[in-house]
C-alpha cells in the first residue's frame, strides 16, 4: 500500500463508504424500505433481514452525510427518507415488521434512531409530518419493553432518546434502568461485561467497544443538555481507559483481535477508537486514530471482505460461515458500519490532518495483564504480532456444563491467527463435530474424545503469569451456543488446573490433572492454529510455518513426549487450510502431576526456549520457569478444593 497524505486518507474513506452504499441499491425493493441482499437468511427471516440491510447501511450513510455537512452527490438523503416513508407505512409492501412481529427490529430500531439524529437537517427536517409521527409510532412500543439483559437494553436508551428530542413516547424508568444495569456491568478498567453470566463477569469481547462504550456516548450527545449530569464525564473516562488497552490489541497487520462472537462485524471494532475522538475521550494521538482505523479498513478489504458486487460477506476476511452465528444474516456485516463513524467528524479534525503515527506493537514489545477480562498479552514489534492469554470470562453460567465456543473458551487469542471454527453454527448441529483443539488442554477418552473447558474459574492472575480450572467433561452433543444452548447429558471427568506464563512469543502452559482419570484419558495441549496453503508433511515436531513466515510451535516439557499436527479443511476463518501442531501424554495421564509445554507464535523460530523446574510446595505444583534472559516466573497450581461444583453430580449421566 502506498503512503496516503492525511487528505487522501480521508477521500479513500468517503470513495469506501460511497461505493459500499451504492453497491447495496441493485437490492434494494422499490421503495427503498427493505433491502434483500443475496445469502442465506438469518433465523429471524427474510423480512427482519431486509431491515437490517435497510438499517445497517443507514447508519454507514448517516455518518457520511454528517462529515460532509450535507453535501450528496449521491442523493443518499433522498434515497433513504423515500425507504423511511415506505417502510414505516403499514398498507406499503415495503413495510417494516413491528417489534412484536420480530425482536430483531429493535436492534435496527436503534440504527434507524441515530441515523436519524446525526442527519436531522437533511432528513429528519424535510420529512412531510404525517411520515415523521409514523416513525415515531414505530418506534413507540420500545417503550415499558422488557430488554434481553446484554447490551440490548442500549437499543431501547437509544431509540427513546431520540424519540424524546423529536416529541415521540419515551420512558424515565427506562432509561434509569438502562443506566444502572450498565454500571452492574462494569467490571473496572474500561471493560463492560456484556451483561452478567451467572450473576458475574464473564461476557469480554468486542462488544465492550462497538456496544457499551459507543451506545452510552451517544445516548449523551442525543439529549444533550437533558442528559443526566456528570453521565457524559463518567462514560468518557470509562473509553478513554479502555482505549488503553484496546491500543495494544491490533497487529501491525491491522487485525483486531479474533476472539468472541459476531466477528462478521468487521472494523466495526473501530468505533470504539473513533468515538473516542468525537468525544474528546481517547489516550490516543489523532494520528494514532487515524493509523489504526485505516490500516484496520484496509485490512479487511485487502483480505476479501468485499465481494465482486462490491458487498460485504459473511465471514472475516473470506466468506466463512464457521464465526458465524444463528442472528448472522446477510446484513449483518453491515454492522461494520460504526467502523465509519470517523467520518462524522468534520475533514478539518485533527485526526484527519495530521500524519499517521506507527501502531503500539510497532513502537515496541509490550506486555500487560488486563485484569477486568483476565488476559495476559504480549506484543512483538519484530513480527507485529499481538497474543492474549485467556483465563477470565468464558461467556457461559458456571452453573453447569456447556460445550466450548471457540471464540470464548480457547487459552489464547492473537491478531494473526484464528481459532478453528468447523462447521456451520447457524444450522442445528452444524458445529457437533467440533472438538477443543487449538490452544486447548483437553482430555482424549477412551475412544479419542476430547473434553471440553467451559466453564472456567479464574484462580489468579498477575503481571505475566495466570491461573484457572476447569471440570473436564465430555458432552453427547458436543454444538456450542455463545447464550449457553440446551442441556444436554454429559460424562464428568478431572478436575484440570491450567497455569500459563507469558513473555514475548512464549506461553509457558502448565497443568495439573486432579480426581481419578478415567481409563485412557490422554492429556493432549494444542498450540496455535495456522492457515496454511499446503499442510505439512509428518515430522517429529509439533511445527507448523504458513507462507507469511508465521511459526506456531508446541514442545514437550514435562511429561507430554508426543508430538503430531492436525489438519484442518474449511474450519479457520484465515484459510481454507489449516494445521495445528499439539503434544500428548505418552499413556494415560497420572493424578496429581506436573504437565508442562511451551507454545510459540511468532514470525520466526524462538531463538531460545525457557527452562521449567517443578517441585511442590504442600498440596500446590509450582513450574519455576527461567527465561533466555534470567527473568524468571513462578506458576502456582493449587489443588481443588474437594467440594467444588458439586452440583453437577446430580446431572451427571454416561
Amino acid at each position: 500500500m502506498h503512503h496516503r497524505t492525511p487528505a487522501e486518507d480521508r477521500a479513500h474513506w468517503e470513495r469506501t463508504a460511497d461505493d459500499m452504499l451504492l453497491a447495496v441499491r441493485p437490492y434494494a425493493t422499490e421503495g427503498h424500505g427493505l433491502i434483500h441482499l443475496p445469502g442465506t437468511a438469518s433465523h429471524n427471516g427474510v423480512h427482519s433481514d431486509g431491515l437490517e440491510g435497510f438499517a445497517r447501511t443507514f447508519l454507514l450513510a448517516a455518518f457520511r452525510l454528517a462529515g460532509a455537512a450535507g453535501a450528496d452527490p449521491h442523493d443518499l438523503a433522498g434515497w433513504y427518507a423515500a425507504g423511511l416513508t415506505a417502510g414505516t407505512d403499514p398498507q406499503h409492501p415495503d413495510r417494516w415488521p413491528s417489534f412484536a412481529e420480530c425482536n430483531q427490529a429493535k436492534v435496527e430500531a436503534a440504527s434507524v434512531a441515530l441515523a436519524l439524529h446525526e442527519t436531522k437537517p437533511w432528513i429528519w427536517d424535510r420529512l412531510d409530518a404525517p411520515v415523521r409521527q409514523r416513525i415515531l409510532d414505530w418506534l413507540a412500543p420500545m417503550v415499558g419493553n422488557l430488554m434481553p439483559g446484554n447490551n440490548w437494553i442500549w437499543f431501547q436508551a437509544v431509540t427513546e432518546a431520540f424519540a424524546r428530542t423529536v416529541g415521540g413516547s419515551w420512558l424515565q424508568q427506562d432509561l434509569d434502568r438502562t443506566i444502572a444495569l450498565t454500571d452492574g456491568w462494569y467490571a473496572g478498567d474500561g471493560w463492560y461485561s456484556d451483561g452478567l453470566t451467572g450473576a458475574g463477569h464473564r461476557n469480554f469481547d468486542h462488544y465492550n467497544g462497538w456496544a457499551m462504550h459507543l451506545y452510552p456516548l451517544w445516548f449523551c450527545r442525543i439529549l444533550g443538555d437533558e442528559a443526566p449530569a456528570a453521565l457524559l464525564d463518567r462514560y468518557r473516562e470509562r473509553l478513554r481507559r479502555f482505549l488503553a488497552d484496546q491500543r495494544l490489541l491490533v497487529g501491525a497487520n491491522g487485525s483486531p483481535l479474533v476472539q468472541g462472537r459476531s466477528l462478521t462485524y468487521r472494523h466495526a471494532a473501530l468505533a470504539s477508537v473513533w468515538t473516542g475522538a468525537l468525544f474528546d475521550a481517547t489516550p490516543l494521538a489523532p494520528g494514532e486514530t487515524r493509523a489504526l482505523a485505516t490500516r484496520m479498513l484496509d485490512h479487511f478489504h485487502h483480505h476479501g471482505a468485499l465481494n465482486a458486487q462490491g458487498l460485504l460477506t459473511l465471514g472475516w476476511h473470506r466468506p466463512f460461515r464457521g464465526v458465524l452465528q444463528s442472528y448472522s444474516g446477510p446484513a449483518s456485516p453491515y454492522w461494520a458500519s460504526k467502523g465509519f463513524l470517523g467520518l462524522a467528524l468534520a475533514p478539518d479534525h485533527p485526526v484527519w490532518t495530521q500524519e499517521a503515527t506507527p501502531l503500539a506493537v510497532e513502537q515496541g514489545d509490550f506486555s500487560r495483564a488486563l485484569a477486568a477480562p483476565g488476559w495476559l498479552v504480549s506484543g512483538t514489534a519484530a513480527d507485529g504480532v499481538v497474543r492474549v492469554v485467556n483465563h477470565g470470562g468464558d461467556h457461559t453460567d458456571p452453573a453447569r456444563p456447556h460445550a466450548d465456543d471457540p471464540a470464548y473458551a480457547r487459552f489464547a487469542y492473537s491478531t494473526h491467527t484464528a481459532p478453528e471454527t468447523p462447521g456451520d453454527p447457524t444450522v442445528p448441529g452444524g458445529s457437533a463435530a467440533a472438538e477443543p483443539l487449538d490452544n486447548a488442554v483437553v482430555l482424549l477418552d477412551a475412544v479419542g474424545r476430547a473434553s471440553h473447558r467451559r466453564p472456567a474459574t479464574r484462580l489468579a492472575l498477575d503481571d505475566t503469569t495466570a491461573v484457572s480450572r476447569s471440570r473436564a467433561h465430555w458432552l453427547d452433543d458436543t454444538t456450542w451456543d455463545v447464550f449457553g444452548g440446551p442441556e444436554a447429558p454429559y460424562v464428568l471427568g478431572p478436575w484440570l488446573t491450567v497455569g500459563s506464563a507469558l513473555r514475548g512469543s512464549v506461553e509457558v502452559r502448565a497443568v495439573r490433572v486432579d480426581g481419578d482419570p478415567g481409563p485412557g484419558h490422554v492429556l493432549r495441549i494444542g498450540g496455535w492454529a495456522l492457515a496454511v496453503d499446503s499442510l505439512p508433511p509428518h515430522g517429529d515436531a509439533a511445527r507448523v510455518e504458513n507462507s507469511e513466515g508465521l511459526v506456531s510451535l508446541v514442545a514437550d516439557v514435562h511429561g507430554l513426549p508426543r508430538v503430531r499436527i492436525v489438519p484442518g479443511s474449511d474450519s479457520n476463518a484465515l484459510g481454507a487450510l489449516s494445521a495445528t501442531p499439539v503434544v500428548e501424554s505418552e499413556g494415560p495421564v497420572a493424578h496429581g502431576t506436573l504437565h508442562v509445554a511451551v507454545i510459540h507464535l511468532g514470525g520466526s523460530d524462538p531463538a531460545a526456549l525457557p527452562t521449567v523446574a517443578g517441585r511442590s510446595d504442600g498440596t500446590a505444583l509450582l513450574a519455576d520457569v527461567t527465561w533466555a534472559d534470567g527473568t524468571r516466573d513462578t506458576i502456582r497450581l493449587p489443588a481443588p478444593e474437594p467440594e467444588a461444583h458439586d452440583s453437577w453430580k446430580d446431572h451427571a449421566r454416561a
